[in-house]
């Protein structure tokens, strides 16, 4: 996508924030919001500076500096935010050389392409995230001196068959480690 398919985008969709996001080597998504003004060729070729220091694992406080250099073909409308925002997702630079910071993922996911390529193992790879959860109808947990606990309410966990719910309670649950990618009426939870 061209920066100007980007602006026409944000113009046609009334946007007013773009949301430059980036992951950590976690995986753990980061973000920072800009006004929709924002977005010009500067943005694309120069990036915005942030502060590394914040990012588990990354940079100390006397070298903190960083740039977000966005990539115009990732522009997406975020389909949860109250305002019209676009994400655009970035790669972390190192601003004095303007090259890949080591640990970005992108940058790590790139050069491993490139490896791949340059040693003729490969013409492509293709990474992505594997999005995994638990939902829980309560969590409660504490501790003190006095000593220490936690408690996972789930109307589908095994520990659950002899509780009284509204609506009745069929006694039926998946077992132990057995509710990894179960179909309805297993998983209870399709239409969340």
């Amino acid at each position: 996508m061209s920066l100007d398919k980007v602006k026409k985008l944000a113009k046609d969709n009334g946007v007013k924030f773009v949301d430059l996001r980036f992951a950590d080597m976690l995986g753990k998504e980061h973000h920072v919001a800009y006004p929709a003004s924002s977005i010009s060729e500067e943005l694309f070729e120069d990036g915005k500076m942030f502060d590394g220091s914040s990012i588990s694992g990354w940079k100390g406080i006397n070298e903190s500096d960083m740039v977000l250099l966005p990539e115009a073909a990732s522009a997406v409308l975020d389909p949860f935010a109250e305002e019209p925002t676009m994400i655009l997702r970035c790669d972390v630079l190192e601003p004095s050389t303007m090259q890949s910071y080591s640990r970005c993922p992108r940058g790590i996911a790139k050069r491993a392409e490139a490896y791949l390529k340059a040693s003729g193992t490969g013409d492509a790879a293709f990474f992505g995230p594997e999005p995994e959860f638990f939902v829980f109808d309560g969590v409660r947990y504490g501790a003190n001196m006095q000593g220490a606990f936690y408690e996972i309410e789930s109307e589908e966990g095994h520990w659950s068959s002899a509780k009284k719910y509204e609506g009745g309670n069929s006694g039926h649950r998946p077992g132990i480690k057995g509710g990894y990618f179960p179909v309805p009426p297993v998983d209870s939870l399709q239409d969340l």
